[in-house]
């Protein structure tokens, strides 16, 4: 893909280092509508959909937006597997630096079973005792040269599927240097987020409706997406009033949090084949728009603009999405800033 055009002045960062799961997986349609039982055997169809992790998505779309002038740094670790094996040449094609990239011979590589009723809802089970679960502080710590390097001029990233002690440790070391750092979390780790006043380590929180409603012990199910990211808005707002805030809300749109005031983004309208992967290709494009310079409410657009050509893809990795096509889809909106027009260009 031919990246975003880079502004005169340059980029706002040089570069992003980031924790999180590498991984893939395989999606399972199910037959029947009824819950999958605790004995029960169930007929399905593997679908040609490409699952992969967390860190892998988001670092492989923020290297393809910004090209090869932003260094893009994952740190994780791979099993000495044939996934293990892919999933490191693919990163590498696409330009990222796997030089934090471990790969361990006792431990497979991060997997999941998605699986899919026929109206579109399921689930997933995932490998517990894999490579990424094994990433440990003591690993973040060999980050610290390249964190030093980058310093002010560079992003940090904090996404789940390893430790949430590896994770704290990636932000710690990032504050230390001054690197601005970017994070989300699982549903389940929002509590305990709050309880570990971890959103005092954050400059940017990017979080789906559930995720955020959990952070004030909302559930999100039954009740209007509105208000669920209201609520969880002003109460993360408070807990961090710096803190810039994302909420992805699916066909809602989403909505941030610039220190100021609510922005909200309607979705654009695409054919959409599947959501899966569409959350972390939101969080690439507002990544990719804060290094460009734009504010967050910009940043927040390019990001709704990416997530919706990811969702034209049955892959969690759009391979097919381009400049041509993000500035395509971006016509199709009424408002459209000139920050995000000018990155689109030729």
């Amino acid at each position: 893909m031919k990246s975003l055009k880079i502004p005169p002045a340059g980029l706002r960062y040089d570069g992003m280092i980031g924790t999180g799961g590498i991984g893939s997986g395989v999606f399972l349609s199910l037959e029947g509508k009824h819950t999958l039982g605790r004995e029960e055997s169930r007929p399905c169809r593997i679908l040609d959909r490409r699952d992969y992790c967390k860190l892998h998505i988001i670092s492989h779309y923020v290297q393809s937006l910004l090209g090869s002038g932003f260094e893009v740094i994952p740190a994780g670790k791979i099993g000495d597997d044939e996934a293990g094996k892919r999933l490191l040449r693919e990163m590498q094609e696409v330009g990222l630096c796997t030089r934090h990239v471990h790969t361990v011979t006792e431990l497979p590589t991060l997997f999941s079973y998605c699986f899919l009723y026929p109206d579109g809802s399921g689930g997933n089970i995932t490998t517990a005792d894999s490579a990424s679960g094994h990433v440990a502080p003591a690993d973040i710590c060999l980050l610290e040269d390249d964190m030093r390097h980058l310093g002010r001029r560079g992003m940090a990233l904090a996404v789940p599927e390893v430790s949430l002690s590896a994770r704290i440790e990636l932000l710690n070391m990032a504050r230390q240097y001054g690197l601005f750092c970017v994070a989300s979390f699982t549903s389940g780790e929002m509590p305990e987020a709050a309880r570990r006043n971890l959103f005092q380590k954050i400059d940017l929180l990017a979080v789906n409706a559930d995720e955020a409603g959990m952070a004030v012990g909302m559930a999100s199910d039954g009740v209007d997406r509105v208000v669920v990211a209201a609520a969880a808005m002003k109460a993360l707002a408070a807990a961090n009033p710096k803190m810039m805030i994302s909420v992805t809300g699916g066909a809602a749109g989403s909505w941030s949090w610039d220190g100021t005031h609510v922005s909200h983004v309607p979705t654009f309208p695409v054919p959409v084949v599947s959501t899966a992967g569409a959350g972390d290709a939101h969080i690439a494009g507002m990544i990719a728009g804060l290094a460009l310079g734009l504010d967050l409410c910009a940043a927040q657009i390019l990001g709704s603009l990416h997530a919706a050509l990811s969702v034209t893809s049955p892959h969690t990795i759009n391979a097919e999405i381009d400049l041509a096509a993000l500035r395509q889809l971006a016509s199709t909106g009424g408002d459209i800033p000139d920050g995000v027009r000018a990155a689109l260009e030729e």
